[in-house]
Order: C-alpha cells, then sequence, then structure tokens
C-alpha cells in the first residue's frame, strides 16, 4: 500500500506532467520495492521512494 507522502508526490508528478502537456504512459507501485514507478512519455521514468523523494531517471 503506498504512504501518504508517495500519494502527495505521485499527484504533484501527475500535474506538473500534466501542465507540461506531456502523457503518462504506464503507472505501477512495486510491491517489493514499495516503489511507485511513472513512465511519462517515452524517455522520462520517476520512481517515488516510500518516503516521497522522488528520483528522475
Amino acid at each position: 500500500m503506498p504512504t501518504v507522502e508517495q500519494l502527495k508526490t505521485f499527484f504533484r508528478i501527475c500535474v506538473r506532467a500534466s501542465n507540461l502537456l506531456r502523457t503518462i504512459e504506464l503507472t505501477r507501485y512495486d510491491t517489493r520495492s514499495q516503489r511507485i514507478v511513472v513512465l511519462i512519455g517515452e524517455t522520462i521514468e520517476v520512481e517515488i521512494l516510500s518516503n516521497g523523494e522522488e528520483l528522475i531517471r
């Protein structure tokens, strides 16, 4: 189950992607690592850690 911090960060990422007119291609919650993974467009990958920090690749 995602944490409140993860959900807040996820919402902010979705709003930013929308404002930049980018599509969110994939969203996944990995139960093993307890991270949310978001693929924006074809090239931007964001991982949201359980404490709400985001890693952009």
